[in-house]
């Protein structure tokens, strides 16, 4: 559906498919074709504007005159807000949450909202999930104990990379961690789990706004003791970096910093480490796990005793702080941080530790933004002097021969355009245009409209 602005910058109203070359435009509102007198539904005089006659009998000539638009301007316009519920383009980390969902569904992602599950107001944000390349961290055990099932976590990670890469390089992996100046992976060496941020597409419309968001992660070290706030953006304004081509997009490297800008004395991407991928187009981001887990890896294996003797690192992930409950207390701190668990005879919930990472930034904020591209065409109307002198208001005129009113306005009236319609070729009306302030017009006087059909 297109939309518009006059000159003055009012909003048009749509009226169908978008201007074809050809279109009219029409001074509309109080405004008419140069005539003293007017007939029913119409005006009476010739319509010197060139229109066929069977085009000019479909446009309602009642609200004004046909006049030739030119050739239009086309320009784009990159339109941002904020990404959140409301247009908000900050989360709190405390009011992080995860969503309900079926218990089949939590094999492969959990949903992030922006509060409670149970407050009227939640609404789903993100999605989160884990992949890992060789099935684990998900059940691919059978009856017999062989691995001989496709796991959700194989599946995730061979989904994203047939959605990105190219062909060539789908068996081989993700690699991300190596891409860096100072990444945990050596050359060659693929990125074995992900994990990955999926933004909402009603969300983020066009694009997941690059250069404007910061996400901020915090949780444990293997000590036990906090890791202070991870903050993450991409290198899209590191001018020795251009935006590489992939399938579904541009990519930019994911790296330490904020808003676009690496941290550090040095703003040069190439001199930190790659954490992810991040494609606007997409809305999604794909997160190194051995970065992740390198900066928050949380509780590490035999550090932190859980309630049944084992140990943290081998249980479930939770996102539940109730301490009274039974093995809850340490699957919530194996929450805090991305050591993943790689048992693949259950459903260890893996991404649920990307989700408490979020959340424990505590009053700090995620910040994230929307964008999109919308196509601005520019049509410059030109009334004439000799045209749209007279109103289309009845009380302009009086008697059975439809005379002017008032004496003063023989000769040289004074009217006001108020409204412009768009027209395709064939007369079917596209859109109409209220000015804000109307435009005086006699026979003296000569007006240009800009109309803006934005869509």
């Amino acid at each position: 559906m297109a939309t518009g602005q006059s000159s003055n910058g009012n909003n048009t109203t749509p009226g169908g498919p978008s201007v074809q070359p050809g279109v009219r435009a029409r001074g509309g509102g109080y405004a008419s074709p140069n005539t003293n007198q007017m007939t029913q539904g119409g005006y009476g005089g010739n319509q010197q504007n060139g229109i066929p006659p069977v085009q000019q009998d479909n446009i309602n000539l009642a609200l004004g005159g046909i006049l030739e638009t030119g050739e239009a301007l086309t320009t784009q316009v990159k339109v941002t807000k904020g990404y959140f519920t409301g247009d908000a383009g900050l989360l709190e980390g405390n009011n992080i949450y995860t969503g309900s969902l079926g218990t089949s569904n939590q094999d492969y992602y959990f949903n992030v909202t922006n509060t409670h599950p149970l407050s009227s107001s939640v609404a789903t944000q993100f999605a989160v999930t884990y992949g890992d390349r060789r099935g684990s961290g998900s059940l691919c055990i059978d009856a017999d104990g062989k691995q001989t099932l496709k796991s959700a976590t194989q599946a995730i990670y061979q989904q994203f990379a047939t959605l990105v890469l190219p062909e060539q390089e789908v068996s081989g992996g993700f690699h991300i961690s190596n891409q860096g100046g100072a990444g945990q992976l050596s050359a060659g060496t693929a990125d074995d789990f992900i994990y990955v941020l999926v933004g909402a597409r009603a969300r983020f419309k066009d694009e997941l706004d690059y250069g404007n968001w910061t996400l901020k992660l915090s949780g444990s070290l293997s000590t036990s003791s906090g890791s202070g706030i991870l903050h993450l953006t991409d290198d899209s304004k590191d001018a020795t970096v251009s935006a590489k081509n992939s399938i579904f997009g541009r990519k930019f490297n994911i790296i330490s910093g904020s808003s676009g800008v690496a941290s550090g004395s040095t703003t040069q991407a190439a001199a930190h480490r790659t954490f992810g991928f991040y494609y606007p187009e997409a809305g999604f981001m794909i997160f190194s796990g051995a970065e992740l887990s390198a900066s928050i890896p949380g509780v590490g294996s035999g550090s932190f005793p859980a309630q049944d003797g084992a140990t943290v690192f081998n249980t479930t992930a939770s996102f539940d702080s109730n301490a009274g409950v039974s093995n809850v207390l340490s699957n919530y701190s194996s929450s805090h941080g991305f050591t993943p668990n790689l048992d693949n005879k259950g459903n260890p919930k893996n991404a649920l530790k990307f989700v408490q990472c979020m959340r424990n930034i505590g009053s700090a904020d995620q910040r994230f933004r929307s964008a999109q591209i919308q196509n601005k065409k520019s049509y410059f109307l030109t009334v004439p002097p000799g045209s749209c002198n007279f109103s289309t208001n009845p009380t302009f005129v009086s008697g059975s021969t439809s005379k002017l009113r008032h004496k003063s306005m023989y000769g040289n009236p004074n009217v006001f355009i108020t409204t412009v319609g768009l027209h395709r070729a064939d007369g079917r009306l596209v859109a109409v245009a209220k000015l804000s302030t109307p435009i005086i017009k006699n026979f003296g006087t000569q007006a240009t409209i800009k109309v803006n059909l934005t869509y």
